[in-house]
């Protein structure tokens, strides 16, 4: 990988040996093999059996989980927020859990809606839940640095199952809980409300 970063600093019209560049190639190859650790991470290992039986059916929510990821077409960054909720039958996930979850995924070339979905889905699949709901919301420099050079403009996904896609009350409620007062000033809470009524 070394050799390759350095042929493509020589193809920018960059001298590789030159004092500044010449551990470059070593730094890019440690910083895309954490960024990418993803591929190597086992879902069951992450959760490490933090599966409890309770007596529990109510909502719960992990709100504003910070991730990273890079933009599977350009190699750039995106990031942002994810919101996760989940109703359980029977067995909850230790809440620490969720946040890394949401690691495994981020640390891989992705795009945004598959990664919303991935995460829905596995965790539909590790506990069984009613229902899973996942939004993420993300800023991508792919828009923002190229392109239509969008500085403020950021993504929304959705990705609702079980309750969270058949019954809109549950939905709302969801979405009402996670609605931060800033995106509302930016009338983001009608994107919110809209993305209610999609289901991946």
């Amino acid at each position: 990988m070394q050799d390759i970063i350095r042929q493509l600093l020589a193809e920018l019209g960059e001298n590789p040996s030159r004092e500044g560049l010449r551990d470059t190639p070593k730094r890019v190859e440690k910083a895309l093999r954490f960024l990418t650790s993803g591929y190597n991470a086992d879902v069951d290992s992450v959760l490490n059996n933090a599966l409890f039986t309770v007596d529990y059916n109510e909502m719960v929510i992990v709100k504003d989980i910070d991730f990273y990821s890079l933009c599977e077409h350009h190699l750039l960054p995106f990031f942002g927020k994810c919101h996760i909720a989940y109703i359980p039958q029977g067995r909850v996930i230790g809440l620490s859990k969720i946040p890394r979850l949401v690691e495994v995924f981020a640390r891989r070339l992705q795009i945004q809606e598959r990664m919303t979905s991935q995460i829905a889905n596995t965790v539909l699949e590790k506990i069984n839940p009613l229902g899973v709901a996942v939004v993420m919301e993300a800023t991508h420099l792919c828009m923002a640095m190229r392109g239509v050079e969008k500085q403020n403009s950021f993504a929304i996904t959705s990705a609702m199952l079980g309750v969270f896609h058949d019954d809109a009350r549950t939905r709302s409620e969801f979405l009402e809980l996670i609605r931060r007062p800033e995106l509302a000033s930016r009338g983001a809470h009608q994107s919110l409300a809209e993305i209610a009524c999609v289901a991946d």
